[in-house]
Order: C-alpha cells, then structure tokens, then sequence
C-alpha cells in the first residue's frame, strides 16, 4: 500500500525516530514476515507509530495494528485515515452474533500471513504504568499455537504523547524487544498471566 508507506517516510519516522528519538534493544527479535503477533503495553496512540516505525519498509506493509471500531472508525475521516494510513484491523468491544467471531478479521490476518499488533491491556492506561492483561491473547494464541507471539516493552511514549494530550513532547523512548513465545497448552488464565510477566520482565531489562 503506497501511501502507508509515504505516511511513515515523510511524516512517522522523522517525528518519531528523529525528533523525539528511539533507544531499541532486541531489535533482532522483531519478526521479518509474517504471520506473528506482537503485543505491547499501552499508554499512548504514539506506541503503534514508534513499534510499526521498527520495521522495513518492506515488512511494514505486512504490519497490521488492532484498535478498537467505536474509535478510530466513528467517523468517516476517522476510518478512512486508520484503513488507508496504518492499515487497522478495526476490533467492536461489543460485537453481536451477527458480527461474527469477534476475532474473525485478526484471523484473517494471520492466515494472510500479516503481523498483527495488539495491546493486552485493551486501552492506553495512566504513564508508563501497565495495566492487568486481558485474556483476549490468549484466545488468540491458542488458536494460532504455531505463530510466534512477540513482547515488546515501550518506555517514554506515555510521556512525549500522554493520553488526552495533543501536544507531543520530544522525549526520548526505550523500546526492549523480547523473544517469540507460542502457546503450549496453559489455560487462558496461565498464558495472559504469564505473558505479563514477560513483559514486566522486559521493563527491568531497560533499568
């Protein structure tokens, strides 16, 4: 898709990668082609540009983040802008019966062979605090036990764009990239537990 890819040469990688400035650790981690899922903790709408900014531009256009419809699709210019821009795989919090799977379109994704991104915790929290993870991965991984899971901790983005703030701050951001994990037969409840302290794991790696 041609204008993702203008989005982030001309404008995501020089604020991100250059006006405000990204440490990366694990970057060897980070996934060439797909599918993988990779999940992040979440304190900013700036963490999916600074993740899908790690990536070639080649491999980008395999990168596909989730996000919640009733919010990045409420308004016509709104989807436009998440479909065309970063590619978003729009996610209902609420989905009836007639819907589908709920998970119908991530699904999709990964059989495509694309990198989907989520967060576990399923909505920006307070800065460079990380909120209990939802059991949402863990669906999703069990039904794909065969497709790496990637962790990734961010550091800082909450600061330089803090939710409910449209003022971005120069700030530099720490990014430590984990290891792949698959799903090997935990309950829902052992997997998102353990995935979590992966992640915190990550976080004291950056100290």
């Amino acid at each position: 898709m041609w204008i993702k890819k203008i989005f982030f040469i001309f404008l995501v990688r020089p604020l991100v990668l250059i006006i405000s400035g990204v440490s990366v650790k694990g970057k060897e981690n980070l996934p060439t082609k797909g599918p993988a899922i990779l999940v992040a903790n979440h304190n900013s709408h700036l963490d999916t540009m600074v993740i899908m900014s790690l990536f070639s531009l080649k491999t980008l256009e395999k990168v596909r983040p989730i996000g919640a419809e009733d919010y990045f699709c409420d308004k016509p210019y709104k989807k436009w802008l998440s479909k065309n821009l970063i590619d978003l795989i729009a996610l209902k919090r609420r989905p009836s019966k007639v819907d589908g799977h709920p998970f119908g379109e991530i699904y999709e994704a990964l059989d495509k062979g694309d990198i989907v991104l989520l967060f576990p915790e399923g909505s920006r929290g307070d800065p460079e605090v990380m909120k209990p993870f939802k059991t949402g991965i863990a669906h999703i991984a069990e039904a794909y036990p065969l497709v790496p899971v990637v962790p990734l901790y961010i550091h800082g983005a909450g600061k330089a764009l803090p939710r409910g703030e449209a003022l971005f701050v120069p700030f530099v951001i720490h990014v430590n990239v984990g290891e792949g994990r698959y799903h090997e037969g935990e309950s829902k409840v052992e997997y998102t537990n353990s995935l979590e302290e992966s992640m915190f794991g990550l976080e004291e790696a950056l100290d």
